[in-house]
């Protein structure tokens, strides 16, 4: 056995050094060896009081690594003080005892490492024998295993057990030559597997890593589970016709349900065609019940292979749940003409409008039955959008169900003046409209004192009631935000209009707005709004775009759920767009108008695409109506002559004192105002002269005055 090169060399450096601590210290009293052994003992006194302190592990091994330092200090200090060597020569026998103490403990060899094993000798080469026998082969346990195991079992040891894995079972899979299942468990037992990959057992079987899924194993009656087992399956075989022949199950999970497919964290339950309609229809659910689905239309299209059309393909959500139903042809293209059965409004005064692009029929109400009261409406879209088939069918179904109708618009049209036949009034102008709201206002304080004839008390409107006197009154408005701009009766129509849509209800009278715009800023105030959504269904036809459509749809929503999207045409790609620009052909023109396409916002605030029944005005709308107008009382009629408010309202001026009072004597002559056609600026100046006359005795008169000023 061979000393180790390190312990050597320092039994050679403390016999060297031995010599030199007995003598320097009596031969060179101040020679520089002193000092440096001095400094050196004071450095191994510093490094064991360090050592001392130190919370960490190692402090003896420190204490004996600079031992030898402050011991050879010792030495020489020792020697320093002797008379020459010392009795008995005492100086030499110190230094040799610290050199054998050194040699023995050998402190810098064995504890300069932290983790330092005490270098031995190596033994030395043997020769190995020429050939070396071979080990006897291990005896393997037979448990009965299939071919298929046993061949998978091969294999695996082969691969030299990845992540200390044993297979227990080989299986293979339905329907395939190569795809198998194996169950693993831990080759010790009670030890759970760790970093086992699909890599790794790829590359045992010769496939990619993405055909191999991995999977935890559940207990089952007579084999144990947990994460000392595991499954691995793999299917290159399925993967492959997965890749190129996918069932719409597969389809779905791979495209659409990925974390940024269309409809992430989804799942396809059915999908059924519907050879009658032309539509397919995708039903699916969230795989977590509590989540929201979050669908991207476009992505969904180009994952299923549709045609990414807004008029074509269409989501229903409801919940966790939700549809996807995709047309041939668009749906809301066709015509459903409008028929007396259909509106004709139910027990609870529910009748068909309109159709969505499932084919469901939509209802709405001409009174609302559970609050026992009448009902507003509201009815939004730009010009040719089809308010007014909608205002056809509605005034239809109120005039079926026995109520009276009037109708103002601002500007005559040939649709208007044909409903004004069959309703009791019709004008179109903004005076006209004045009029109208105020006499409607009117009426609320009539009705208010009218008595009902079975107790001779008044009595709140109950619709459907037979005891009640009067019929309700529904009061059209059409283009309302520009009659409430007008100039002269601007003022009147919005102030007029905000009282009836509060305090009309319960008097039988229903107020029904139709314009472009839901927001205050254009003649509707919140309170209006508000009361108009509370107590109506909204119908939003097309606003120009999709963008302004859905913020209409939303100013009528109390939630603002998912609006539906109604294009400008319906149109269908034909073709590729890439493949024309590259031929340089223009792109077809095959769109259809979307005029008579609305969203109506039913009750639980959801908003609904529907196409509204259409009423052709080409032909005789007496089918769609009664065969006698309905009317108001002769008390109603007697009670507004009374106060001024019965009369031809196609009047071309305002009757003295209709809206403005009356200037006194001593303000006539050359400076007297023109009330009505005297111009814009006459009109506003009689009032501006009246409303100074008057006593200011509530804020709105006080307001009404400053604005008057704004004329002085």
């Amino acid at each position: 056995m061979t000393t180790p090169r390190s312990v050597a060399l320092e039994r050679l450096a403390y016999t060297l050094a031995a010599p030199v601590l007995a003598v320097a210290p009596n031969v060179y009293p101040g020679s520089p060896v002193n000092t440096v052994v001095q400094l050196a003992g004071a450095a191994g006194i510093g490094g064991w009081a360090l050592a001392a302190r130190s919370d960490e592990p190692g402090a003896g091994r420190k204490i004996l690594r600079w031992t030898p330092l402050v011991l050879a200090a010792a030495v020489d200090v020792a020697a320093g003080h002797t008379t020459g060597f010392g009795p008995y020569w005492l100086d030499g026998l110190l230094a040799a005892t610290w050199a054998a103490a050194g040699s023995f403990v050998l402190p810098f060899s064995r504890h300069a490492r932290r983790r330092h094993r005490p270098a031995l000798a190596a033994p030395a080469p043997q020769l190995a024998p020429a050939v070396a026998a071979p080990a006897p082969p291990r005896a393997r346990q037979d448990d009965g295993a299939d071919m298929l195991t046993r061949e998978a079992r091969m294999m695996w040891e082969n691969a030299g057990m990845p992540a200390r894995t044993h297979v227990v079972k080989a299986t293979r899979n339905p329907g395939t030559r190569v795809d198998l299942t194996l169950l693993l468990r831990a080759s010790e037992t009670g030890r759970p597997i760790t970093g086992l990959s699909p890599e790794a057992v790829g590359a045992v079987f010769g496939v990619p890593a993405s055909d191999v899924v991995l999977s935890d194993v559940a207990v089952q009656p007579g084999r144990q589970g947990g994460p000392g087992w595991m499954e691995a399956r793999i299917t290159p075989e399925a993967n492959a016709r997965r890749r190129t022949k996918p069932t719409p199950q597969e389809r779905w999970t791979d495209r659409v349900a990925r974390p940024k497919g269309g409809a992430p964290g989804s799942e396809l339950v059915h999908t059924t065609r519907d050879d009658v309609r032309a539509v397919t229809f995708y039903r699916a659910k969230m795989a977590d019940s509590t989540e929201s689905p979050r669908i991207d239309l476009p992505k969904v299209c180009r994952a299923l292979n549709l045609p990414e059309d807004d008029s074509c393909v269409f989501v229903l959500i409801d919940g966790s749940e939700f549809l996807i139903s995709a047309f041939d042809e668009p749906p809301l293209s066709q015509t459903f003409p409008a028929t007396r059965e259909l509106l004709t409004p139910d027990a609870k005064g529910m009748y068909v409008c309109g159709f969505t692009i499932t084919g469901q029929p939509v209802k709405t109400m001409v009174y609302q039955h559970d609050k026992n009261a009448a009902a507003h409406g509201l009815t939004l879209g730009v010009s040719r959008s089809g308010k007014t088939q909608f205002f056809a069918i509605n005034m239809a179904a109120q005039s079926l169900d026995g109520q009276v109708v009037w109708l103002s618009t601002v500007r005559k049209d040939e649709k208007t003046t044909t409903l004004g036949r069959y309703i009791d009034r019709q004008g179109s102008n903004a005076l006209w409209m004045a009029r109208q709201l105020r006499a409607a206002k009117a009426l609320c304080e009539i009705r208010a004192e009218m008595p009902w004839p079975h107790d001779g008390q008044p009595h709140d409107y109950k619709p459907g009631d037979p005891r009640c006197p009067y019929r309700q009154l529904n009061v059209y408005a059409d283009e309302f935000m520009t009659a409430a701009q007008d100039a002269l009766y601007g003022e009147f129509i919005q102030k007029d209009g905000e009282d009836l849509t509060v305090t009309g209800l319960k008097y039988g009278i229903g107020f029904n707005p139709a314009g472009q715009s839901p927001f205050a800023h254009n003649g509707f105030s919140t309170e209006m709004k508000d009361n108009l959504r509370q107590n109506s269904r909204p119908v939003i036809f097309n606003m120009g775009s999709p963008g302004a459509t859905r913020k209409a749809a939303e100013g009528t929503m109390e939630h603002a759920y998912d609006v539906p999207t109604i294009p400008a045409r319906y149109s269908r790609s034909e073709g590729s767009a890439i493949e024309r620009a590259i031929r340089g052909e223009a792109d077809p023109e095959n769109g259809v108008s979307t005029g008579g396409v609305a969203v109506i916002v039913l009750d639980n605030g959801r908003a609904v695409l529907m196409r509204s029944l259409f009423a052709d005005f080409d032909t005789d709308l007496a089918e769609l109506f009664p065969d006698e107008v309905n009317r108001l009382t002769d008390y109603e009629i007697s009670e507004l002559d009374k106060r001024g408010l019965w009369f031809d309202w196609n009047e071309p001026e305002p009757r003295p004192g209709e809206f403005w009072p009356e200037p006194d004597e001593e303000d006539e002559g050359e400076s007297r105002p023109r009330r009505g056609g005297g111009g814009k600026g006459g009109g506003r100046g009689s009032k501006s002269g009246g409303l100074r006359a008057q006593q200011v005795a509530s804020p709105r008169q006080a307001l009404e005055a400053i604005k008057s000023l704004t004329d002085a």
